[in-house]
C-alpha cells in the first residue's frame, strides 16, 4: 500500500498545473484531471482541470467535488462553480470544483466524456486525501443541470468504469460517500436531452443509471416551476428510499431553474444552507 501510496503521489505531482488564483483564504490550486491525453481524445488541446479550494479553519475532514451545469455543452463556472466553493470554503469544508469535459462528443452518449473527467476526479481526490487532510470515505459530490445528472452518473454508477485504467490512481474506488444533484436534467424520459415536453408527471426515469451497491445517500434541491421537471428528483428520491438509502428532497414553491449562487435568508436563497446542515447531520 504504501508503494502504491507513494506511485499514486508521483503521478499527482506529475501532472500539476503551476497557477494559483489569489483570494486571502479562499486560495484555489488547479491541477489536471488526466496524466495525458483524455480518453477519446485525439490530442492533449482539450485537458479538463480540477481546483482545490482549502479553507482557512477546516471544520470537517470531509470533501465536495462541485461540477457546475452548462447542458453538456459549456460550464456555468460563475454561479454554479466559484460562488459555490466559496460559501462551502467559508463553512470549512475542502472543496473542489470539476472542469469536465464540454461541449458533447460526437458518437457517444452526451454525458460520456464527462463522467469520465468525474470518476477520474474522485480517484485523484481519493489518492490525494492524506495530503489534502480528508478522509477518503467523506468525498461528496454536488452538480447542477447538467451537472446535477453527471452527480447522479457518478453516485448511481460507480461500479461501472467508464474508461481503460491509465495508472495507479485508477486502482482506487471511483464511488462517493454522499451526493447532491441540484435541478438534475435529463433524469426522466421525456425530458432524456432537454426540457421535460409532460412535465415530467407521467414518465419514467431514463435507464443511464444503475443504482448499484455503492450508491450513496443524497440530498436533492429542485423548483418545482423547472422546466428541468422536480419529478426527476422525486423519481430519485423514491428509487432511494425503496432501497432504504438516506435521502432528503427539498422543492421550492414557484421557483424555476438555475437559481443556485449565493445563499440568502429568502425561500430558495436557503438551499446552500439546508445541504451544509444536510451533511453535517449525517456526519459530514
Amino acid at each position: 500500500m504504501k508503494r502504491l501510496n507513494f506511485a499514486i503521489l508521483t503521478l499527482v505531482a506529475a501532472f500539476a498545473l503551476t497557477f494559483c488564483a489569489a483570494a486571502n483564504a479562499e486560495d484555489f490550486e488547479t491541477y489536471y484531471v488526466w496524466p495525458g491525453v483524455a480518453p477519446g481524445e485525439k490530442s492533449d488541446a482539450v485537458m479538463p482541470t480540477y481546483e482545490i479550494w482549502k479553507p482557512a479553519e477546516k471544520t470537517t475532514d470531509a470533501c465536495l467535488i462541485v461540477c457546475p451545469g452548462g447542458a453538456y455543452n459549456g460550464l456555468a463556472y460563475g454561479h454554479e462553480g466559484d460562488k459555490i466553493a466559496r460559501y462551502f470554503v467559508g463553512k470549512g469544508v475542502t472543496t473542489v470544483v470539476l472542469k469536465y469535459r464540454v461541449p458533447r462528443r460526437e458518437g457517444i452518449p452526451k454525458h460520456m466524456a464527462a463522467w469520465q473527467d468525474a470518476q477520474r476526479c474522485v480517484r485523484v481526490v481519493r489518492a490525494r486525501a492524506e495530503e489534502l487532510g480528508i478522509n477518503r470515505e467523506k468525498i461528496g459530490i454536488m452538480g447542477f443541470s447538467a451537472g446535477g445528472h453527471l452527480t447522479l452518473m457518478t453516485s448511481t454508477t460507480s461500479q461501472t468504469n467508464s474508461y481503460e485504467p491509465v495508472d495507479d490512481i485508477d486502482k482506487l474506488s471511483a464511488s462517493v460517500n454522499f451526493a447532491v444533484p441540484v435541478y438534475p436534467a435529463y433524469v426522466l424520459e421525456d425530458g432524456a436531452d432537454g426540457p421535460n415536453s409532460g412535465k415530467g408527471n407521467d414518465s419514467t426515469m431514463v435507464d443511464d443509471f444503475a443504482f448499484d451497491e455503492k450508491t450513496p445517500p443524497m440530498c436533492l434541491i429542485h423548483g418545482d416551476d423547472d422546466v428541468y421537471s422536480p419529478m426527476g428528483s422525486v423519481a430519485v428520491y423514491a428509487k432511494l428510499r425503496k432501497m432504504n438509502i438516506p435521502a432528503e428532497l427539498h422543492i421550492f414553491a414557484k421557483v424555476n431553474h438555475g437559481f443556485g449562487g449565493n445563499p440568502t435568508d429568502n425561500h430558495v436563497g436557503d438551499w446552500l444552507n439546508r445541504v451544509y446542515y444536510w451533511m453535517k447531520t449525517m456526519g459530514f
